[in-house]
């Protein structure tokens, strides 16, 4: 299959974020992130029969996790921006060329995923960014680690001194610790759709992601550590919001 669009020949990611993956961490329950792969499918299947409207509402739904993906590899919010709307606007011009028995969001992030490379390595700035999260609409949101069974207002403070930690933690991770973090936790990819989307075995993704956890438990601060190793589970929160947590931890 040829790779996909933005992809430039012999271009291979910064070698400063490899490291060897010396063994695969304990088989991790897999969540179901089925509905919005198969909605997204869907629409670019539509898309590519002609239905533009079917392309302008996979925008709106991918555009928000999309956006994050990018902040996490160029940090800039408007470099990011820019790139993703770069990055959608390559795969609708290779929407004949998409194999619609396939999953969308693997082979989109390999658009947008090329496409960052690309820039980062023409302005010759291909280094280690932070992740910056916004939800699906586009939105600012905070990282928010609270404990499920206990988020009452009084542990507020507690919670915050637990968020910051938790986001300086992250912006210390090589970025390809960051991007897989990204992938499983907070894009709700399966294995088999990162092994897709990275061009690698899903037995790598499981090992990647087994030591990006153990990396980023390591970063946290020793009550922060025990919180999320506990149970405790990364929250977006909008600012003046409340938002249901997501579905695992990230570091087991």
């Amino acid at each position: 299959m040829s790779p996909p669009p933005g992809e430039e020949p012999g271009e291979k990611p910064d070698p400063r974020n490899e490291s060897s993956d010396s063994e695969n961490g304990p088989a991790e329950p897999e969540y179901d992130p089925a509905p919005m792969q198969a909605e997204a499918t869907q629409l670019m299947t539509a898309a590519r029969m002609g239905s533009s409207d079917a392309f302008e509402t996979l925008f709106r739904k991918v555009r928000g996790s999309a956006f994050q993906a990018a902040r996490s590899l160029v940090g800039s919010h408007e470099d990011a921006q820019d790139l993703t709307q770069e990055a959608f606007i390559k795969a609708y011009k290779a929407r004949d060329s998409y194999d619609p028995t396939q999953p969308f969001l693997p082979w989109f992030h390999r658009i947008l995923r090329n496409t960052c490379f690309s820039f980062l390595r023409k302005k010759g700035r291909l280094r280690e960014r932070s992740i910056h999260r916004t939800d699906a609409s586009g939105e600012d949101a905070t990282w928010d680690i609270v404990d499920e069974n206990a988020p009452n207002p009084s542990e507020r403070a507690e919670h915050d001194e637990r968020t910051h930690a938790f986001s300086a933690a992250l912006d210390k991770l090589k970025a390809r610790d960051r991007e897989i973090i990204v992938l499983r936790h907070y894009q709700d990819l399966s294995y088999k759709d990162i092994a897709a989307a990275l061009s690698i075995p899903e037995g790598t993704v499981m090992s990647r992601l087994f030591h990006a956890r153990k990396r980023l438990q390591a970063l946290l601060s020793e009550d922060v550590a025990q919180v999320v190793a506990s149970g405790t589970r990364p929250r977006e929160r909008k600012r003046g919001a409340t938002s249901k947590p997501t579905r695992e931890g990230l570091v087991s």
